[in-house]
């Protein structure tokens, strides 16, 4: 039986490789929202991550809270099982750009397939947030849509609040996933038609046989190129959530990408390839790439067409231009970064070879004890070793052999470094936050923000934290 999966996380961070989830929370449904179970998962903070001050007076999950709960290792295993549960459909309200993504790394740093999830065992993914913005554009009486200084928001705790989806303190993962659950129950109850057919957005074949019924508007080197518009959040409210784009192809490097060019910005005339704005989308996932016939085309401004249609004649009489326009995107390769930590590395390895996932199976299926003994005897990849060696350090740091332990003592020093060039980057060249970031953080919000009694008290024990550190 197909199942939906509603989720929610909390952080310590924004950064999807060097923070962690906190809360973990999930209600599970038949296709008719009916809920079959529910999950809350609290996890213990690792000893190398040091929390965000922001985050901390925004989910209020205390250290000492944090503390209380179960390792990271034992409750990654859990969530990775609940999400891979057979014919899964997992979402959650922007999900497919934050909480997918910041669980792809912990199941990569805990040695899970960080994939499986989004195919394999009839399991799938969708994402709320373009749905609601399609609700927003084409389907605004099936919801209350609150302002903020006079413009819509789309922030669930707003859309909670306005429509009385659920009871209870914002960004608290469980609540969040009620307020969730209850905004796809009445946007399914309310239109279903259109509920079920922007389903069909989060299917690959279907998403790829649509794009491919979108008129040609002409052709080039490439390919037949396509006019849409691109639905998403990022947009913003000023573009109604949507820009006008042109199909220029595939990727060649990233076989799984399509390319769309950005038509409604001046700047494409400049003939720059490296200023121009493209929109990488995969089928199946966000953005919703809908037809520019008149119901669609008609919500932009008059202005952002005439933008549109000057573009568009300026690329078909610069073809030598456009190719090279047109070139520059598909053959474009992300920056491989040198030394990457290994938590970091997961998009720039590659994929695990089928010697490497039967190995992480027998490690996982090994007692502690044997786990221990493992680490140097089973990986033949020192990235392997390096990460199963963090994960007993970060979990079961007591009894650990002196070779386990003072890799990670090295470790650490780069989670509290001396100097702040030291401190280790991700993958988009984020740096990790350390103590100092963290408590210059905290001066800035005691000084310039208005915080309640609770938020003083997270901050002063996040103070007292770092300042043990």
């Amino acid at each position: 039986m197909k199942t939906y999966l509603f989720y929610d996380l909390e952080t310590t961070g924004l950064n999807k490789v060097f923070d962690q989830v906190l809360q973990f929370a999930a209600i599970r449904t038949d296709m008719t929202f009916k809920e079959i179970e529910r999950y809350n998962i609290m996890i213990k903070l690792r000893p190398d991550v040091i929390p965000s001050p922001a985050a901390m007076i925004t989910h209020r999950i205390s250290l000492k809270q944090s503390m209380q709960g179960i390792c990271e290792y034992e409750a990654i295993v859990q969530i990775h099982r609940i999400l891979n549960q057979a014919n899964t459909i997992s979402l959650g309200y922007n999900t497919a750009t934050f909480d997918d993504e910041f669980l792809r790394f912990c199941f990569h740093r805990n040695m899970l397939p960080p994939y499986e999830h989004q195919y394999k065992n009839g399991c799938s993914r969708m994402d709320l947030l373009p749905i609601t913005n399609i609700y927003y554009l084409y389907k605004r009486e099936v919801l209350i849509w609150p302002e903020i200084d006079k413009k819509p928001t789309m922030k669930l705790e707003h859309l909670s609040t306005a429509n009385k989806l659920a009871t209870g303190q914002a960004h608290n993962a469980m609540v969040d996933v009620e307020a969730t659950l209850e905004l796809a129950r009445r946007f399914s109850s309310k239109e279903p038609n259109i509920w079920h057919y922007l389903e069909g957005y989060f299917n690959k074949a279907t998403d790829k046989k649509r794009i491919e019924k979108i008129p040609i508007s002409f052709e080039s080197v490439a390919c037949c190129n396509r006019i849409g518009l691109m639905i998403g959040n990022k947009y913003g409210s000023d573009n109604q959530y949507q820009v006008p784009v042109l199909l220029i192809g595939s990727s060649i490097p990233y076989k799984n990408q399509n390319i769309w060019l950005r038509l409604d910005l001046p700047e494409l005339r400049k003939g720059i390839p490296e200023e121009t704005w493209v929109i990488r989308k995969k089928y199946g996932e966000p953005g919703i790439v809908l037809p520019a016939d008149p119901q669609h085309w008609d919500s932009l401004s008059p202005e952002r067409q005439a933008i549109v249609a000057e573009n568009k004649e300026w690329l078909q009489s610069h073809t030598h231009l456009f190719h090279q326009i047109i070139q520059y995107h598909r053959e474009f390769r992300y920056p491989k970064i040198p030394n990457l930590d290994i938590d970091a590395a997961l998009y720039q390895n590659d994929f695990l070879s089928s010697q490497e996932q039967t190995q992480c199976q027998q490690f996982h299926q090994a007692s502690l004890a044997d786990k221990i003994k493992l680490v140097g005897t089973l990986f033949e990849d020192i990235q392997m070793r390096q990460l199963a060696s963090r994960l007993l350090c970060r979990n079961y740091p007591q009894n650990l052999p002196r070779m386990l332990t003072c890799y990670f003592k090295e470790y650490m020093q780069y989670i509290k470094p001396k100097h702040e060039e030291e401190a280790l980057k991700d993958y988009k060249n984020q740096k990790r936050t350390t103590p100092l970031d963290a408590q210059t953080e905290i001066d800035k919000l005691l000084n310039e923000y208005d915080l309640d009694e609770q938020q003083f008290e997270l901050l002063d024990e996040l103070a007292h934290y770092i300042s043990r550190l």
